[in-house]
């Protein structure tokens, strides 16, 4: 069970998240933001493939034994 403490602080965080998504929305940057946030996520699942972790190891190796 949560303390009032806790509640009352989870109830801020909430207000400050919905307190932003109003000003970005005014601003229209809602979009713009989403858009790099889903690159920027792309880009890391993206890396973290075997495909492309193998390609850049089998490039250390050999910069290893030249």
């Amino acid at each position: 069970m949560l303390t009032e403490e806790q509640q009352e602080a989870g109830k801020q965080v909430l207000d400050g998240i919905s307190f932003f998504t109003v000003v970005g929305s005014l601003l229209e940057m809602i979009p713009a933001v989403s858009a790099v946030l889903s690159i920027v996520w792309v880009s890391i699942r993206i890396w973290e493939t075997k495909t492309v972790q193998n390609i850049f190891n089998r490039k250390k190796e050999n910069a290893v034994d030249e």
